[in-house]
């Protein structure tokens, strides 16, 4: 009996150190491919028209795609940091999931949202607040936070989640160092406006920043948005969003219910219909993010191809660029629809 306890024990050790040394073997394989360039032609064919397309963007353009099944990937400034925007609620929802599945958030958990909660670029939570007594779910919150890019939502959720540092610790904890979370998205907007001297935030209000804003002149506001394209904080490589992605994907990092209802919301996601999805067939499945402030435009996302071919995690960021808007997401759409259809017809190395 003893022996079979003795064999027992030292089959469950060999099976978590053969699980363990598993994990460890994966992420260094993932870390030197995302260090890595192309070898493949086809993909070297690949990254160079993602280099040609970026051109119609009058930026900087970084993007790294994975074709999941298969592993392949092609980067372009794939370790250049890129300002994240919006896009930095994608781990944000990661550590708040975290949380929840740790049991120390409940999705029906109800959140009170007072005056000073109402944050820049938040018409929603805005809109609600004036029927008083305002008081939503963690699971609305989400939604509002990643479906319309809430930045009211986004705060609140951020606070939930134990604050950015939580949100950067839990990134290094996978094994990312390609992200950092730093600010709030009201303080960030400030930042980025040239807004100084804001009081605690316990004091903050919409009239606040209307004021606040109102002082900055044209010329501060364009000397902080110079500052703020070169500023590490809030930044993002593609190489690390698209690691990201690819782990929640794979429903390693969260519960399966939490890794399929993030991924839901993003599948539903209302913003961005000319990046990603600009130019991909109709009815193309993407649970995506998309982030935008001043010369920055970014998209961010899981890509579902056709005929069993796979799926596609992409992180297209564009920042500094003084082109309109429609032109920088013509660049990220065009370059999605050339992922897109290389890995649809070449899902496989050597096709």
């Amino acid at each position: 009996m003893r022996k079979t306890l003795r064999i027992a024990r030292r089959t469950i050790i060999s099976l978590f150190l053969t699980v363990s040394l598993n994990g460890i073997v994966a992420a260094q394989t993932s870390a030197a491919a995302a260090s890595q360039p192309a070898t493949e032609p086809g993909l070297q064919r690949l990254e160079r028209e993602i280099a040609r397309l970026a051109k119609v963007s009058g930026g900087v353009v970084g993007v790294t795609a994975i074709h999941l099944e298969t592993g392949r990937r092609v980067s372009l400034n794939g370790t250049e940091r890129f300002p994240m925007a919006s896009t930095f609620k994608v781990p944000i929802a990661v550590q708040l999931f975290t949380r929840i599945d740790k049991g120390e958030v409940k999705l029906d958990q109800m959140i009170e949202i007072k005056q000073s909660d109402l944050h820049p670029g938040s018409g929603t939570l805005s809109d609600l607040f004036n029927k008083g007594g305002l008081a939503l779910s963690v699971r609305n919150l989400m939604e509002l936070m990643l479906l319309i890019s809430d930045n009211s939502a986004t705060d609140v959720m951020l606070r939930t989640a134990g604050g950015a540092e939580a949100v950067t610790t839990r990134m290094r904890a996978l094994g990312i160092d390609g992200i950092n979370v730093n600010r709030s998205t009201a303080q960030l907007i400030s930042d980025w406006i040239g807004a100084t001297g804001l009081p605690p935030e316990d004091q903050w209000s919409p009239a606040l920043f209307t004021s606040a804003y109102r002082a900055v002149t044209p010329e501060e506001q364009k000397a902080a948005g110079k500052r703020f394209d070169s500023d590490p904080r809030d930044t993002a490589t593609p190489d690390g969003m698209a690691a990201l992605l690819e782990r929640i994907y794979r429903k390693d990092i969260l519960k399966p219910g939490s890794s399929e209802l993030l991924l839901d919301i993003m599948r539903r996601c209302r913003t961005g219909d000319a990046r990603l999805k600009g130019l991909l067939p109709q009815g193309t499945e993407v649970a995506h993010k998309t982030g935008t402030i001043g010369g920055t435009t970014n998209d961010v996302g899981i890509i579902t191809l056709p005929d069993n071919a796979g799926h596609v995690a992409i992180a297209a960021f564009v920042k500094a660029s003084e082109k309109d808007g429609a032109e920088r997401e013509r660049a990220i759409a065009e370059i999605a629809r050339a992922v897109h259809d290389f890995f649809l017809f070449q899902p496989r190395a050597g096709q």
